[in-house]
C-alpha cells in the first residue's frame, strides 16, 4: 500500500507504493499513475527494530520508524491509527518471522489495546480546553526545567472519569494513550518522556502524579484561527467514514498525484490532503449530495483519462458537472470505496 516516506540526503516526504516481503520491506515510485517495475529502494528487516507509536514529529503523529542493523533511520506515515499498527504488527512479525511466540504476544498486546465504542477524541479535547470544567493547568518543575501549562498524569485519569468519558482507571490510561498516540497530548520531562518508549501500549502513558503532559502544539494550532474554526464545523466536523491512500487526476495538468481521502458522513464530505506537506489542512474536497459514482472499466483509457494508468479507477462526477478519476491500489479496494460513497450521496 502506499506510505508518505522521508528522504535520507533531502529530508521531504515523498509517497510510496510499499510492499512487504518476509525479509525485506521494498518501495516503489508512481509515474504516471503507474508504479514503475523496479523498485526504488529496499529496507533489509534483519537486525531491524521498530518503534510504533514514532512521537519525534509533532505534526506527524501516525509514524512508525525503523531502524536498520547499520543503523539508518527510516520514517513511514500511516492514513488511521488502525492503519498504523496494522503496518507494524505485520512488519514486526517478519522482523521475528523466526520467533513465533513473540509474534502471538504481538497479537494479543494488539487486540487488547482498542478505542471505546463512541467516544470522540476531537470531543474530548474540546472539554479539556473548556476555562471552567476543563483539566487544570499549572507549573511544574523537573529535572530543572520548568514547564507551563502542564498537568499530571493522575490528574487526567481523574478528570477523564469525573467528566463520563471512562468508568475505570485502566479505561482512563487507554484513553489518555490515544490522544498522545494522535497527537492532542504530549509528554514533557524526563518520567513522562521515557515511558514512550515502553514495547508495551498500556504503559506508555503514567497514571501519575509526577508524570508530565501538556496540549500538543498543533492541537493549539487546530483552534487558533476562527476562520479554520468555522471551516471546520462546516465541512470537516462529520463522522469520519473511511480514509485512505489513492491516487487523483488533476484537473489542470492531468498529472497523477497520491492523496490521502478522508470520507466524512453528516455533512457528507470527500476531502483530500497532500501527505508530503506538514500541515494537516485539505488540498481540494466536495459535497456527495447529487454526486454520481462508478467504477471504470480496465481494458483501455477512458475518455478523460491521461496517462498509462494502473488500473482499478473509479470517477465521481459533482452536481457541478465536475469529473474526478481516481484510481484505488487494488479491484476490492475500490469496491470498497464506491460502497462507502453511495449512501452519501
Amino acid at each position: 500500500g502506499f506510505l508518505p516516506l522521508q528522504g535520507h540526503v533531502v529530508r521531504n516526504w515523498k509517497v510510496r507504493w510499499f510492499v512487504l516481503l518476509q525479509d525485506k520491506l521494498l518501495y516503489y515510485k508512481i509515474e504516471g499513475g503507474k508504479k514503475e517495475p523496479s523498485p526504488k529502494g529496499r529496507i533489509l528487516l534483519d537486525g531491524c527494530t521498530i518503534t510504533c507509536p514514532c512521537l519525534e514529529y509533532e505534526n506527524r503523529p501516525l509514524l512508525i520508524k525503523l531502524k536498520t542493523k547499520t543503523n539508518t533511520d527510516y520514517f513511514l506515515e500511516c492514513c488511521s491509527r488502525e492503519e498504523r499498527d496494522s503496518w507494524a504488527l505485520d512488519i514486526t512479525g517478519a522482523i521475528h518471522a523466526g520467533h513465533p511466540v513473540q509474534v502471538q504476544e504481538l497479537h494479543k498486546m494488539k487486540n487488547s489495546f482498542k478505542l471505546l465504542e463512541n467516544i470522540s477524541l476531537h470531543n474530548i479535547v474540546e472539554r479539556m480546553y473548556d476555562s471552567s470544567a476543563g483539566i487544570k493547568l499549572t507549573r511544574n518543575l523537573d529535572q530543572g526545567n520548568r514547564y507551563k501549562e502542564t498537568f499530571t498524569g493522575s490528574a487526567l485519569v481523574d478528570w477523564l472519569i469525573s467528566n463520563g468519558f471512562a468508568v475505570s482507571r485502566f479505561e482512563a490510561v487507554t484513553l489518555a494513550s490515544m490522544l498522545m498516540d494522535e497527537n492532542f497530548i504530549r509528554p514533557v520531562g524526563v518520567r513522562s518522556t521515557e515511558a514512550t518508549r515502553s514495547s508495551d501500549p498500556s504503559e506508555k502513558f503514567l497514571d501519575d502524579s509526577t508524570a508530565l503532559y501538556m496540549f500538543a502544539e498543533s492541537s493549539k494550532k487546530n483552534t487558533s484561527s476562527k476562520e479554520e474554526v468555522h471551516f471546520n464545523i462546516s465541512e470537516l466536523s462529520g463522522t469520519i467514514v473511511k480514509q485512505g491512500f489513492l491516487v487523483k487526476q488533476g484537473h489542470k495538468r492531468k498529472n497523477w498525484k497520491v492523496r490521502k481521502f478522508v470520507l466524512r458522513a453528516d455533512p457528507a464530505f470527500l476531502h483530500y490532503y497532500d501527505p508530503t506537506k506538514e500541515d494537516n489542512k485539505p488540498v481540494g474536497g466536495f459535497s456527495l449530495r447529487g454526486c454520481l459514482v462508478s467504477a471504470l472499466e480496465d481494458n483501455g483509457v477512458p475518455a478523460g483519462v491521461k496517462g498509462n494508468v494502473q488500473g482499478n479507477l473509479f470517477k465521481i462526477i459533482t452536481k457541478n458537472d465536475i469529473h474526478y478519476y481516481i484510481q484505488a491500489s487494488s479491484k476490492a479496494e475500490r469496491v470498497q470505496w464506491i460502497e462507502a460513497i453511495k449512501p452519501l450521496t
